[in-house]
């Protein structure tokens, strides 16, 4: 009889209660600022990372889950009976995480050749950042509820995420900038002119949409965007940050256009705040 697992890391953005619900297990990242480690969800709540952020006037760092970290967590799992092992991690593009879990991989089965028939790892590249690939992590984690196949769960995600887009606003370019996300001058200028980029985040590459001067300009230009490229009729995910305003201007925007609500809401955690900045908010969905 098989035993599936379903593991994604603490990028993926999923909340607390899906984590448990669904028995998602949850790799944790480790996150410096100051003078401190910490290990997101664990260590440290969002709303007290947030409160970190504006302590430090320092970009936070993460750090990489390292290929003896996924050995010593597929020798873990295969002791504990399970069958089938399906990883969805941070896209591969902007972090070896995922690289490092297929090296652990061969690793893993060379020095454990007795679990080659009987324990089956399933690499996949999240293509993207926080609920880019944390919502179809969630959506897998019901199929395997309703009786699917890890092959099953394997292809929905391999075939939804190359579909997935988000669009990405950044209330300020500090973080960005200091991150070598966008240019520091560029950071300096837009803050200045009071300019918000708008993120679109498709197919492993991020890149700027839309430039808007002003907040209110800047969630309608999310909505605008979202609902023009978006699966008509398929449902749509919003994240904030720090700022649950943003979540209701989001929300009636996006209602006001498709004439429906989301289907979940996402708060954007650690790893990610740490490279866009603690205000956030985006839209994502299937795209046409």
């Amino acid at each position: 009889m098989s035993k599936i697992q379903i593991i994604t890391d603490s990028a993926s953005d999923i909340s607390e209660a899906d984590e448990k619900r669904c028995n998602i297990s949850v790799l944790p990242f480790q996150v410096i600022i100051g003078d401190k480690s910490y290990t997101s969800r664990v260590d440290l709540t969002n709303a007290q990372f947030y409160e970190l952020m504006e302590q430090y006037d320092e970009i936070p760092k993460t750090s990489q889950i390292t290929p003896y970290e996924f050995q010593e967590l597929y020798l873990k799992q295969a002791k504990a009976g399970v069958t089938d092992l399906i990883l969805v991690l941070i896209n591969s593009k902007g972090s070896t995480t995922y690289d490092n879990s297929r090296m652990a991989k061969d690793l893993f089965f060379e020095e454990h050749p007795e679990y080659q028939d009987t324990f089956h790892i399933y690499n996949i590249d999240g293509m993207g950042y926080s609920f880019f690939y944390g919502s179809p992590v969630v959506e897998a984690a019901k199929m395997l509820e309703q009786g699917a196949s890890a092959d099953e769960i394997a292809a929905y995600l391999t075939g939804i995420l190359p579909r997935r887009q988000v669009y990405f606003g950044i209330y300020t370019l500090k973080y960005a900038g200091k991150s070598g996300r966008i240019p520091s001058a560029a950071a300096f200028i837009g803050d200045k002119l009071n300019l918000k980029p708008v993120m679109k985040i498709h197919n492993r590459e991020v890149q700027t949409a839309a430039k808007c001067r002003g907040e209110h300009n800047l969630i309608a230009k999310i909505a605008e965007l979202s609902a023009a490229e978006l699966e008509p009729g398929t449902p749509y995910e919003v994240a904030y940050g720090s700022d649950p305003a943003c979540l209701e201007e989001i929300t009636e925007a996006m209602t006001k256009r498709l004439g429906y609500g989301p289907s979940a809401v996402y708060q954007i955690g650690a790893a990610i705040a740490a490279n866009c900045g603690p205000k956030a908010v985006g839209v994502g969905f299937i795209c046409k």
